[in-house]
């Protein structure tokens, strides 16, 4: 009897980067740990966002006209990272956010908010993981690499952004227009990082005589957007620390 092990590679493939980068956040959050529970419903609604965004997706796809433009143009695939990715995407992990912390009685310190966002962050890209992984299992090993080096620590660090000016909003908001400022840049941010990380691959692959270019502007991109959320991770965590 021959096991075909590759189903089994392609899921424990999927989800190592996801673990690595769960124990990384959670080794930053050592002060006061947050409740094993919370954690796991965090991962939970990060699985559930990916369903929220799809429905997201359609709706963004038929109110805006973008949706529509001609394939194989620039203009189809920034339209594309946005419409198709960034601001569905975001937004389910944004709403997911908010339900579980509305009533989270753990929610008591400012680094508190980027580790239930990282944990839906990271159940979200676990998932999404797993699909791209199962569809692609005839090339499991690059694009496994690919995925573990740039799509999931991309989804964590947008996560981070999001949770960090969503404590932000949370713990320093003395006004109304102070706390809608930071929720704002909450859901921008995050869009624009996934916007400009998707659509640069997606015109690489529209416009093929610069795309070692745009691979080079995109690792650079990515490097500054992992760089700035461990500087985002380490001010959490030194406020935190100050509060305790």
């Amino acid at each position: 009897m021959v096991i075909n092990l590759l189903p089994v590679l392609a899921f424990a493939a999927a989800l190592l980067p996801v673990g690595l980068l769960m124990f990384y956040i959670l080794r930053k959050d050592s002060l006061h740990p947050e409740p094993p529970k919370w954690l796991w419903l965090g991962g939970l609604f990060g699985v559930c966002s990916a369903f929220v965004a799809l429905c997201f997706d359609r709706i963004f796809y038929d109110v805006s006209p973008l949706a529509h433009l001609p394939e194989g143009t620039v203009a189809k695939a920034v339209s594309d990272a946005f419409l198709s990715a960034a601001i569905p995407e975001e937004s389910a992990k944004l709403l997911m956010l908010w339900l579980l912390l509305r009533k989270n009685p753990y929610f008591d310190e400012y680094f508190d908010g980027i580790v239930y966002a990282a944990c839906i962050g990271l159940g979200f890209a676990g998932f999404e993981n797993i699909l791209y992984l199962f569809e692609n299992i005839n090339n499991l090993a690059s694009v496994a690499l690919m995925r573990g080096l740039f799509s999931v620590p991309g989804h964590f660090f947008f996560a981070v952004t999001m949770g960090y000016y969503y404590s932000l909003a949370h713990f320093c908001s003395t006004t109304k227009k102070q706390k809608a400022k930071y929720m704002l840049l909450a859901i921008l941010v995050p869009i624009l990082l996934h916007g400009i990380f998707d659509g640069t691959l997606m015109i690489s692959d529209t416009i093929p005589a610069i795309s070692g270019i745009l691979v080079i502007l995109f690792v650079f991109f990515c490097h500054m957007t992992f760089k700035a959320g461990r500087k985002k991770i380490a001010r959490m965590k030194t406020a935190s620390e100050l509060m305790a």
